[in-house]
């Protein structure tokens, strides 16, 4: 029986302590795509979720063709790609509570959090493609991730960096 078989049949056996290990492995990669889609504390939380049923629900079709990190990358984007395309069409007002976890008043932080409200005012697609080069991701990687060619993250990366720099910090 080959590798890839062997992992297939360990994935679809999967049980409960198992599977806990796998989202301590791969839980701030998670948590890092869902916060690339929401400010929103409890929004986040219930994109984590729903990874995480996306995931366990999953485990069974897992081939093995790539690795569990960009399966579960993968996942984690396409959960919150739907989730945003929903809450497009239910065109909903969210509440806004006067809490900030978030903000943080060193300059470091500073500048992280004017990154990523650049970063929030990207089309979904660039905003998962730019969130994985940061993450370290290679381009060959994110590509397999988010289904085009490697040519064609280095060019979309290109152009996304230089939308980044044309920004203002006034978010438009």
């Amino acid at each position: 029986m080959g590798k890839n078989k062997q992992k297939i049949i360990i994935y679809n056996k999967m049980n409960e302590r198992e599977f806990e290990q796998l989202v301590r492995e791969n839980k701030s990669t998670i948590y890092t795509v869902c916060f690339m889609f929401s400010n929103d504390t409890e929004e986040v939380n219930d994109l984590f979720q729903e990874v995480l049923i996306n995931v366990w629900n999953g485990l069974s079709t897992f081939k093995g063709q790539s690795s569990m990190k960009t399966w579960i990358w993968r996942i984690s984007l396409n959960t919150c790609l739907s989730y945003e395309r929903k809450k497009k069409r239910n065109n909903t007002v969210p509440l806004s509570m006067d809490v900030d976890f978030y903000n943080d008043t060193d300059a470091e932080a500073q500048q992280v959090r004017m990154l990523y409200d650049r970063i929030h005012r990207l089309k979904p697609f660039d905003r998962a493609i730019v969130l994985l080069w940061l993450e370290g991701i290679s381009y060959d990687e994110i590509a397999a991730i988010v289904g085009i060619t490697t040519n064609n993250v280095a060019t979309r990366l290109f152009r996304i960096r230089e939308q980044l720099k044309q920004m203002s910090n006034s978010s438009n």
